[in-house]
């Protein structure tokens, strides 16, 4: 028998042996260990609410490629910051940006990454939390996150801005699986004993969070036959979250990490 037979027949929700697999790997991955070779480690440097919203979505807007690297280019973003990005964003000068014109992180650059603060400094001028960019009114009565991530990217590019920095606000409405910005909702709005997401928005709940979806995790999800292929958009994610929800109906982004740490450190 192969190991990819021997995968499917022991681990197929059908089996009735993911959910028990899956909880351990929660277990293993779900802690504080986790955090710092993580992007999550850039918002955990924070205390205050702002400053927790900014650098969790640097983090997760940047959160390509190597984890080294992300973390590093970050920091420096933070650093540049006055490592306080909440009061930058509210206070800095045409002059203080001119250190951010050499930034580059793949096919981020200087001048995506000028429309961010333009963004932000617009938003936080009216709003007290990023939370309000997402859900406009003060409840989310949505069955999922699919229609806030839409009015982000529609309110983001509501301002003036590069055509360019559209590729780098990804939504539902082009089958973008989202990837990025479903994590940075995860580390908003969950919140567990384990202290590695912030749970400090309270409009979304943990059931209408997406599962974060990437080559990684599909690879991982269609071996334990939660999808039936490995394409990472967002028809895939509602799938693969509402198999999820079988196992926790009211958190089934807590497997975000267990299937994310499959695929890259066990390698399943």
């Amino acid at each position: 028998m192969t190991q990819d037979i021997f995968i499917h027949r022991s681990f197929s929700s059908e089996g009735g042996r993911l959910k028990p697999f899956l909880d351990a790997k929660v277990a293993l991955y779900n802690r504080p260990s986790f955090i710092e070779k993580d992007p999550v480690s850039i918002p955990h440097l924070f205390t205050k609410k702002q400053d927790i919203e900014i650098a969790g979505l640097f983090a997760a807007v940047l959160a390509w490629g190597n984890r080294t690297t992300i973390i590093n280019n970050s920091r420096k973003l933070m650093s540049w910051m006055d490592d306080a990005p909440h009061d930058f964003i509210l206070h800095h000068k045409d002059t203080d940006l001119n250190a951010f014109v050499s930034f580059a992180h793949r096919t981020f650059n200087a001048t995506d990454l000028l429309c961010f603060i333009s963004f932000l400094k617009y938003h936080y001028h009216t709003y007290t939390s990023l939370e309000d960019a997402f859900v406009a009114g003060k409840t989310y009565k949505e069955e999922n996150v699919g229609p806030a991530l839409v009015h982000f990217h529609n309110y983001f590019f509501s301002i003036e801005h590069p055509e360019r920095t559209k590729k780098h606000i990804a939504t539902p409405a082009r089958n973008s699986a989202c990837k990025r910005l479903n994590m940075y909702l995860r580390w908003m709005v969950r919140k567990d004993t384990a202290g590695v997401d912030f749970g400090i928005w309270k409009k979304i709940k943990p059931h209408q969070l997406i599962c974060p979806l990437d080559v990684h995790v599909a690879r991982v999800a269609e071996r334990l036959e939660l999808l039936d292929n490995i394409k990472p958009n967002w028809q895939n994610a509602m799938q693969l979250t509402a198999r999820l929800k079988e196992l926790n109906p009211k958190d089934p982004a807590i497997y975000d990490y267990a299937l994310f740490s499959l695929g890259i450190s066990e390698r399943f």
